[in-house]
């Protein structure tokens, strides 16, 4: 008997879902991606509950024509500007009489490392282990049979405000669907996107979505620091409203169909006609108005991302450079731009799709999309689940939050 398992990530402007049908035997098969219009949330939070509980059910509308059951195993992508990266230490001494580390020892310092004193409206979301430590020794990956006195773990938490995440899976619930795991979008992003040899030299992820803009930063294999910025290509849209006079959508339709992140790009002089856009639109404007305008604004977030690598003393200094996905990733010339802010190469890039069997060249050209990064990673960290048992594999609890949430991620390696 086969098994499915959705992906869904709420936007502010689409609600992404990918879903994928496992089997006993082979790859699993990707079956389905698409996008639904969103409303109802922004930057990560539920600000109408009714609103978004009307997005997701439209979603798993669609969902539901594959598979009924397939709603009951999703796995949500969630992160506001609320999401906070800490590093945490957990340390025990080896249990057994002749010294040798078992699972429970494992067990043992994993919970120490947990004991956070959060307030009681944060939850944790995330527990990354880093490397474990067997008398003073590190860089560990699996301690489980080796002779030690003393067991410590450096590992990194992801917690969040719990409210808000409460509100997103509310809505998932409320439109029948049953969420299977929680996950930090930016990992689940990282999931589809990087390699292990960027992971390893040294590289920033960079996810602009509409209403905000997520970064992770990887060193060594390891999460080396995260964050989100409650903007994104919507601040370019709203400006351009203003600066063109018109409405938003008008705005938005401009912004995808002539804008260029870089001024200099684009003819000095060459008109847009709004009613090529809009045939009820009025006015002129030149391309070069338009990308000054945007490229301010992409300017602005890049300025964020380098600000954030410099508390790290990574600023400049990754050698596998930037990395840039989400629907804002498809402006023209953002990675020039990219390159220039940051002082790092850039790339542009898509989900890694070849764990997956694909079920034909209209869905291989679908996916082949960066706005599809942490749906198709929020897959990947679900089928992971299937294959855990070890300490090096994803590990999803089963502690509840409020009774609505029964499967919370603990702790993975990247």
């Amino acid at each position: 008997m086969s098994n499915y398992i959705v992906g869904l990530d709420l936007g502010s402007q689409n609600i992404k879902v990918a879903v994928a049908e496992i089997k006993k035997e082979g790859k699993p098969s990707l079956v389905k991606v698409f996008k639904v219009p969103s409303s109802g949330i922004r930057r990560g939070i539920v600000d109408d509950v009714a609103e978004a509980t009307r997005s997701v059910n439209n979603a798993l509308a669609e969902v539901k024509k594959i598979s009924k059951n397939a709603i009951k195993n999703i796995y949500l992508g969630v992160g506001s500007n609320d999401t906070k990266i800490q590093t945490s230490k957990g340390i025990v001494a080896v249990s057994r009489a002749d010294f040798e580390i078992s699972k429970d020892d494992l067990d043992r310092v994993i919970d120490a490392s947990r004991a956070l004193n959060l307030p009681p409206n944060r939850m944790v979301l995330h527990l990354i282990i880093q490397e474990f430590i067997v008398d003073g020794v590190g860089g560990i990956k699996d301690p489980i049979g080796m002779v030690g006195n003393r067991l410590e773990v450096n590992s990194t938490i992801v917690d969040a405000f719990a409210p808000t995440v409460k509100n997103v899976s509310r809505c998932v619930e409320i439109a029948g669907g049953a969420v299977s795991g929680l996950i930090f979008g930016q990992l689940a992003a990282a999931r589809s996107i990087l390699s292990r040899n960027q992971k390893e030299l040294g590289v920033v992820l960079i996810d602009i979505g509409y209403g905000k803009t997520s970064m992770s930063v990887y060193e060594e294999n390891r999460l080396l620091h995260a964050a989100v910025f409650p903007f994104g290509s919507s601040h370019l849209t709203n400006d351009l409203a203003i600066g063109m006079k018109c409405s938003v959508p008008i705005a938005e339709m401009v912004k995808v169909s002539f804008g260029s992140a870089r001024t200099g790009d684009v003819p000095a002089r060459e008109m847009i006609d709004l009613r090529r856009v809009d045939p009820a639109a009025r006015g002129a404007v030149t391309r070069r108005s338009i990308a000054e305008i945007i490229e301010a604004r992409l300017g602005e977030i890049f300025e964020s991302v380098d600000s954030e690598l410099k508390r790290i003393g990574r600023s400049a200094k990754l050698p596998g450079g930037a990395v840039i996905v989400g629907g804002g990733a498809k402006m023209p010339s953002i990675v020039e731009l990219a390159r220039h802010e940051l002082r790092l190469p850039a790339q542009i890039a898509i989900p890694n799709v070849e764990e997956f069997n694909l079920g034909g060249n209209d869905l291989t050209a679908q996916v082949e999309d960066p706005e599809y990064a942490c749906v198709i990673g929020l897959l990947g960290l679900g089928i992971d689940k299937t294959t855990e048992g070890s300490p090096t594999s994803s590990s999803i609890g089963s502690r509840g939050v409020s009774g609505l949430l029964k499967n919370i991620f603990k702790s993975f390696l990247p």
